[in-house]
């Protein structure tokens, strides 16, 4: 029988500089406010109900900007970066990630500030083009060139 916690969205609450040199360098290796995925041993997840509480938790004295990352479990699969599922004090039970977070399997990113204490949304924006407009990227760049091959 499957979990049914595996078919709700993954979310990770993330500084947007860490996320902006994430995007620079391919992967995000930050598990929670100020703690690398080295220190930590994995990277700290919740799921949409929980991101909520975790940030007036973690971040309710944070005035930098932050964004909330959805996250593509079989991208991380992929990548060899194995998803847990754990009981934390209290009894509660948050996804772990046992592996940095490819920025290839962020599919989507949603602006998120904290306006007294509590974790504001914004709409959810994808983390990198629909595939269509990459495909309409690289025809205009090959209708550009007449000789792509240079074999005039």
């Amino acid at each position: 029988m499957t979990d049914p916690a595996a078919l709700l969205p993954l979310w990770h609450l993330a500084h947007a500089a860490e996320w902006d040199a994430a995007k620079a360098s391919g992967e995000y290796r930050t598990s929670t406010r100020g703690r690398t995925l080295e220190e930590e041993g994995f990277i700290h997840c919740s799921y949409p109900h929980q991101v909520g509480g975790v940030a007036t938790a973690f971040y309710g004295d944070d005035p930098e900007p932050l964004v909330v990352l959805e996250l593509d479990r079989d991208v991380l699969a992929a990548h060899g970066t194995r998803v847990r599922v754990e009981a934390v004090e209290g009894g509660q039970r948050f996804p772990h990630l046992f592996g940095p977070i490819p920025v290839d399997a962020v599919r989507e990113v949603r602006a998120a500030t904290m306006v007294d204490g509590r974790l504001v949304l914004g709409d959810a924006e994808p983390a990198r083009p629909p595939l269509a407009e990459e495909l309409h990227e690289v025809l205009a760049e090959l209708a550009s060139d007449p000789d792509p091959d240079g074999q005039d």
